[in-house]
């Protein structure tokens, strides 16, 4: 193969989770406080997923150090959503909170209930704005 044939393979982006907690017909939003560029803006709770873990393990690591709630992952809400022009992607999935457990605002600002008609009340980060259009149709049932 000659040097100007070799194309270097895509790497795949990295992957950030998150979660779409919901309880009693509310959804769990959370302001961040950092960096300046998204203070203020609302997110659902998750991060990045690790070498050796599983999406569900990252995601159920992040809720307890985010929010130090322990959660069981459910299915896959709306699509991908691709972050950091095409380097990373973000996957959302429904997680019931586990024994009672109450979320706190560890690493947030602030953490709001929102129920179907309070979804615009906040202004989301443009990755969970996807997120949110497929909400209403899970915090009715």
């Amino acid at each position: 193969m000659r040097p100007e044939q070799y194309v270097k393979p895509a790497s795949s982006p990295r992957v950030i989770v998150a979660a779409v907690i919901i309880t009693a017909g509310r959804v769990l939003a959370c302001e961040r406080s950092s960096p300046p560029e998204a203070a203020g803006r609302w997110e659902f709770p998750g991060g990045k997923v690790e070498p050796g873990e599983t999406e569900q393990q990252a995601l159920a690591r992040e809720c307890v150090e985010e929010l130090g709630v322990r959660v069981d992952i459910g299915g896959r809400v709306g699509p991908d959503v691709p972050l950091a022009h095409g380097r990373a992607v973000l996957r959302v999935y429904v997680a019931d909170l586990l024994g009672g457990d109450v979320p706190e605002a560890l690493e947030h600002r602030s953490l709001r209930w929102l129920t179907v008609d309070q979804l615009d009340t906040v202004p989301w980060l443009p990755a969970d704005v996807p997120i949110v259009a497929e909400l209403p149709p899970l915090l009715r049932s």
